[in-house]
């Protein structure tokens, strides 16, 4: 499974990138506004800190105005990958960018249906929200194993991206299933490393080494 981190802070960015374990970002237009920037200069700094693709999403609702700001936005690094919102014209707008080879993130996803839709249209990612889904008492990893089934029956190679995850659960759910990838907050991401046993026997064997007088260096 591939992780990408959903945040517009350059700083949390660039220390997951050091650690080896980031594959891409995903941005949206609330994430923007909390950066308080220039959303060019900021998915622009996003790309140059990261190799993996970086979702920046467009805000326009027609089609032509879609593919229109979908240009403009690859134009910004060869790995910005033109996030979509889940509607016909969405859809229109997927099918016509990826057919001239750029990336398409197509987001909102709610059901399977609409799921196998946007791989027919040829979206390199779909982006199904597990959470929200969570919130009002509808099974978000339920939409994951669905979307796994329907994409394995055609052999669509829709990248399967389990967004809105909000628990270490939702991360070990979705793997399980087969999601392709995990976007995920900085603080759910740095709390995958962490278990109570993993400090215990860590603060164990320090002890131990301490006891023994010596030093590696």
């Amino acid at each position: 499974m591939k992780f990408f981190v959903d945040t517009a802070d350059i700083a949390e960015i660039k220390e997951l990138a050091d650690t080896g374990l980031l594959d891409g970002v995903t941005t949206n237009p609330s994430l923007i506004m909390k950066a308080n920037r220039p959303m060019k200069e900021v998915v622009a700094e996003i790309c140059a800190a990261v190799d993996g693709p970086v979702s920046a999403e467009v805000t326009a609702v027609e089609t032509d105005a879609m593919i229109r700001e979908g240009k403009i936005l690859a134009a910004i690094a060869d790995n910005v990958c033109i996030k979509l919102p889940l509607t016909l014209p969405g859809l229109k707008a997927c099918k016509a960018l990826t057919g001239e080879g750029f990336l398409v993130n197509v987001t909102l996803c709610f059901s399977a249906v609409q799921a196998l839709l946007a791989a027919k249209a040829g979206a390199t990612f779909i982006s199904p929200f597990i959470g929200r889904l969570d919130d009002i008492n509808i099974d978000g990893m339920g939409l994951i194993a669905d979307i796994r089934r329907i994409y394995d029956n055609y052999g669509f190679d829709t990248e399967i991206l389990a967004a809105s995850v909000r628990t270490m659960n939702h991360v070990r759910e979705a793997a399980l299933l087969g999601a392709d990838v995990a976007t995920v907050p900085p603080a759910t991401l740095k709390g995958l490393v962490k278990h109570p046993l993993t400090d215990k026997g860590l603060e164990a064997f320090l002890a131990d080494w301490k006891k023994t007088g010596q030093t590696i260096a």
